[in-house]
């Protein structure tokens, strides 16, 4: 029986998710197909198509758990608030480039990898006109910065990001 959540399911979508993951490194979404992925995991065919739609659904449901899960990473912990926070942030993306990279390839650019954002902070700092601008243009920046730093393979330290990312919020 196919139960949502029992071992042998998630066995096949971790499979799964690994082999796209693994394909994205080398293709473009478009470029992939259920049978590239059936070949690499030995799964039947009619064995995605229980857990996906198709190679675009597969690739949302990536996308949302990876979302969640740099949530969860970070959702005890207020990490612009410090250098600190932002040191975690770049030390757990250098420690899961792959993750991260994925995260990226998967945006189709209209998603936002820190969907969290520090409204008190903003308050406190007397940003209050045009908020939702501000908000958008943080987001965007520090996304641009995470891209650059994974796009050249992280050479710079997490303490240097972390200065970066201070020195660009001009340590309000």
């Amino acid at each position: 029986m196919n139960v949502k959540n029992n071992k042998r399911r998630r066995e096949s979508q971790e499979r799964i998710e690994k082999a796209f993951i693994e394909l994205l490194q080398t293709y473009e979404i478009k470029d992939i197909t259920v049978s590239d992925i059936i070949k690499i995991t030995g799964l039947n065919r009619s064995t995605f198509y229980a857990n996906y739609i198709d190679i675009f659904d597969l690739a949302d449901k990536l996308r949302e758990k990876l979302e969640n899960e740099f949530s969860n990473l970070f959702a005890e912990y207020d990490y612009f608030n410090e250098r600190t926070g932002a040191l975690k942030m770049f030390t757990h993306i250098k420690e899961n480039q792959l993750f991260y990279k994925t995260y990226f390839k998967l945006c189709y650019d209209d998603k936002h990898l820190v969907s969290v954002y520090d409204a008190k902070r903003a308050e406190k700092e007397q940003i209050t006109g045009n908020l939702k601008y501000h908000i958008e243009f943080f987001r965007n920046g520090l996304n641009a910065i995470i891209k650059l730093w994974l796009a050249n393979g992280c050479q710079e330290s997490p303490e240097a990001m972390a200065e970066v990312l201070k020195l660009e919020y001009r340590g309000r």
